[in-house]
């Protein structure tokens, strides 16, 4: 016989942020990765818009994206990890990774999406820097 685990515990074990919302956009689920993650803790996050980590020139299309797929019941990244900006308590840009599920109601409509996010700052920033670099050394290389 296996043991059950307890899910609350097991959200809040995870090194990776959880974060979910409810279908008008308001965050349900804010675990201590999260807290660590954006610097907002769980009371200043909870009931709160997304607004909080979406950078403020993203939000437009964010929410448009949301709204049509809480509105179908579909996503087009159900099985993707997307990477786009987001911003901390601080104000501080960063780069991160995350996948969605969606969670429907009693009644088969969506009523909550969940995120597991990753912080990919520093592999963002190594990224563009190893592309500088090859785009130097190819341009060096030209001009020899």
């Amino acid at each position: 016989m296996s043991k059950a685990i307890d899910p609350a515990a097991l959200l809040e074990a995870l090194a990776d942020a959880v974060v979910a919302c409810d279908a008008q956009g308001a965050i349900v689920v804010w675990n201590a990765a999260a807290e660590r993650l954006f610097g907002h803790t769980r009371d200043e996050a909870m009931g709160k818009s997304l607004d909080l980590i979406i950078p403020e020139r993203l939000r437009a299309r964010h929410w448009e994206g949301y709204d049509k797929t809480m509105a179908t019941g579909h996503t087009k990244y159900g099985h993707d990890t997307l990477r786009v900006p987001a911003v901390d308590k601080a104000g501080r840009s960063m780069s991160i990774a995350f996948t969605v599920a969606m969670l429907f109601g009693a009644d088969g409509k969506p009523d909550t999406i969940v995120s597991v996010i990753r912080d990919e700052t520093q592999r963002f920033a190594d990224e563009r820097a190893l592309k500088k670099r090859v785009a130097d050394l190819e341009a060096a290389k030209g001009s020899s």
